[in-house]
């Protein structure tokens, strides 16, 4: 038998119009409602944390903001523009970045060139890799800021497939911030990382947020990371938005402690 929750209370939002809207999403796959008519704002420049019990939805959520899964009822507006139908690259071009829960880095290619293809298809132009590659040229400079940005300028050389998996998930948001997005898509950017690599990765998105202005939306199990970096959390249960309030509101609703079945937030 199936609970009936109560809607979640409207939270404060930053002023401004939302760079994503998101109005009565649904997503329903041969009969089975995984995503139920779920409607948040978020504004340009803040960071969600989304969060809920294992099968909540929260992945879904993630495929159809970033077009990988089809929209049953509902909208997705991103910067003003409807993107409801778009396809994931047009998606892309028009400012909506996503990491996945497993690596998606070139191994083969250096760590400079994964970042630099994805700043070059971003600009325009070649994306053969074996293409010579000046210094000057643009998607070389814009690599190069990407990489700094992480903290892996000194590793530009180096395959990436060498790299710590912690590093790799840096790579991962080098390549991200080499295409520009104006909202990035984390999805559990922890997983399969070294407990010694969760402070570093964690600083590295905080800078990514906080310096570069960045609108996030992360899904991560690690909770004590996502408090420390989210304005505010929404709470995905049965497919359905169960919350969406400020990180100490959220923490202390006994009906989100009750939907995590007594697991400590």
């Amino acid at each position: 038998m199936t609970t009936s929750l109560p809607a979640p209370a409207p939270a404060a939002r930053p002023a401004g119009e939302p760079v994503l809207r998101v109005a009565g999403l649904t997503c329903a796959i041969g009969g089975a409602v995984i995503v139920s008519d779920v409607s948040l704002d978020v504004a340009p420049g803040e960071f969600v944390a989304v969060i809920g019990p294992n099968g909540a939805g929260k992945t879904s959520l993630f495929n159809l903001l970033s077009g990988l899964l089809p929209v049953t009822a509902g909208t997705i507006t991103l910067d003003g523009t409807d993107i409801t139908r778009a396809g994931p690259a047009a998606r892309a071009r028009l400012g909506l970045g996503r990491t996945f829960q497993s690596s998606s880095v070139f191994a083969g290619l250096g760590v400079r060139e994964n970042v630099r293809l994805a700043a070059q298809a971003r600009l325009g132009g070649s994306l053969r890799p074996w293409q010579r590659v000046r210094p000057s040229d643009r998607a070389f400079e814009v690599a190069e800021r990407a990489l700094g940005r992480v903290g892996l300028a000194a590793r530009g050389d180096a395959l990436a497939g060498s790299l710590s998996h912690g590093d790799k998930r840096k790579l991962e948001l080098a390549i991200l911030l080499a295409t520009d997005p104006a909202v990035v898509l984390l999805d559990e950017p922890m997983a399969g990382v070294s407990t010694g690599e969760v402070a570093g990765l964690t600083q590295v998105i905080a800078d990514v947020h906080r310096e570069e202005g960045r609108t996030v939306l992360m899904v991560e199990h690690h909770m004590d990371v996502l408090l420390g970096l989210a304005d505010r959390v929404a709470v995905m249960h049965h497919g359905a938005l169960l919350a969406l309030d400020t990180p100490a509101r959220v923490t202390a609703d006994p009906v989100v402690q009750e939907a995590y079945l007594g697991d400590q937030l």
